[in-house]
């Protein structure tokens, strides 16, 4: 391995890098955005239920906010609860693009390691075919040898960006789905809350709350 590094050239270290990032984002990412930590199960029906018990207080409603993406939306429309049901879903709305900045973090920079690593190769590439004429220029083609260097370099930097570059990409069309799929299952949980506060559903047979 440290010999292909060698090879392969100064631009084999920032690949190197992108690589490492990548890993680290793509980790971090399958840590965070488990479903059952995004938006737990039947967390609207335990809201319902504190609320018809007449604990939801500040402090549960505290602790909902810090429990998960989805409690943090829950929590914000809860706080409005008194007013309109209008009210009540702008503030959910505008709690829930936060929320969405949070899940989207790192996506961008994933998604610049994708674009930017086949780039480095291509850069790669071109300065080893650079040194490869040179010696052409400067030695002829007598000796195949003379010309490995260049080569080597063009080809293992090339073959570096497109192994970083794929999985790279992979892994941020995967987290985006990932991601819509989540806003829409809050999305859902919060108008069914939305509903069953204002009196749109039948509060003991609602869907999910009994």
């Amino acid at each position: 391995m440290l010999e292909l590094i060698k090879a392969g050239g100064l631009l084999m270290w920032p690949i190197i890098l992108c690589s490492i990032i990548a890993m680290a984002i793509i980790a971090e990412r399958f840590w965070f955005l488990r479903e059952k930590k995004i938006a737990p199960e039947n967390l609207v029906a335990t809201v319902w239920q504190w609320r018809k018990a007449g604990h939801l207080d500040k402090k549960r409603l505290q602790d909902l906010r810090t429990s998960s993406p989805l409690g943090k939306i829950l929590a914000a429309g809860l706080i409005n609860q008194q007013y309109s049901r209008e009210v009540m879903k702008e503030s959910i709305e505008e709690t829930g693009r936060h929320v969405v900045h949070d899940l989207e973090r790192f996506l961008n920079t994933l998604g610049t390691i994708a674009s930017i690593a086949p780039l480095l190769g291509l850069l790669g590439t071109v300065i080893g075919m650079i040194k490869v004429f040179a010696v052409i220029t400067s030695m002829g083609v007598g000796d195949p040898s003379i010309l490995s260097e260049g080569i080597s370099e063009a080809l293992i930097t090339t073959a570096a960006g497109l192994s970083v570059a794929i999985p790279s990409l992979m892994f941020h069309r995967f987290f985006r789905g990932k991601i819509n799929s989540l806003i829409i299952t809050m999305e859902q949980e919060a108008l069914k809350m939305i509903e069953v506060m204002h009196g749109n559903r039948e509060n003991e047979n609602a869907p999910g709350l009994q």
